[in-house]
């Protein structure tokens, strides 16, 4: 059910964003509107001054990899095959409203999304992890480097194509006194829960 809340919010965004605005959607209480990926910089002005919205407080920013989605769920989704996405959660701590942005980065080898740290600063490590973890590049970010894996990591571990193992580990040595890299040691294999249930479990 939409309150008369959303109902106001979701108008002063189609005013205030005009053709910026691809798609608004409202599910489960929660609002979430889809921006070009031409566009997030410019909107996120927007966003964050215009008198009605006021989003001034970036409260969360991920990437998704959507890659597994079916056909079904993509077209729904507006996915159009493209697979990488930057979602940003913003708060009004004035207007006491919450508001997801979804936008899709167009390449799907070499992601990429304008940075928002001159909008919101606290988007500076979000931006990061999501490099670091998706691959995501975020144009003019000021420091765009790894903040979670090793400086010497290979790949993106968040990405659904990124093996469980990984591709190497590391392990200190005790001759040449210090951490190396080698190749993974651990067999693939696939993990079965083991179930423990009470004697006469399901008996009639």
């Amino acid at each position: 059910m939409v309150t008369k809340h959303q109902e106001i919010l979701a108008e002063a965004l189609r005013i205030a964003l005009n053709n910026q605005l691809v798609d608004l959607q409202i599910q489960f209480g929660e609002m979430t509107i889809v921006l070009s990926v031409s566009d997030i910089h410019t909107a996120s002005f927007v966003l964050r001054d215009h008198p009605v919205l006021k989003f001034d407080t970036l409260v969360d920013l991920c990437g998704i990899d959507y890659s597994t989605y079916g056909e079904v769920l993509s077209a729904k989704h507006q996915l159009r095959n493209k697979r990488f996405a930057v979602i940003y959660h913003l708060l009004s701590v004035e207007k006491n409203q919450r508001l997801r942005v979804r936008v899709l980065a167009e390449d799907n080898e070499l992601p990429a999304v304008d940075s928002v740290t001159d909008v919101w600063p606290a988007a500076n490590w979000f931006e990061r992890e999501a490099f670091d973890l998706y691959g995501i590049v975020f144009t003019e970010h000021p420091d765009l480097r790894r903040i979670l894996t090793d400086y010497g990591f290979i790949g993106n571990p968040f990405r659904k194509d990124f093996p469980i193992s990984g591709h190497v580990e590391m392990r200190y040595d005790e001759e040449q006194k210090r951490v190396v890299y080698q190749p993974v040691t651990i067999d693939p294999r696939e993990i079965t829960p083991h179930v423990i249930r009470e004697e006469h479990y399901g008996d009639c």
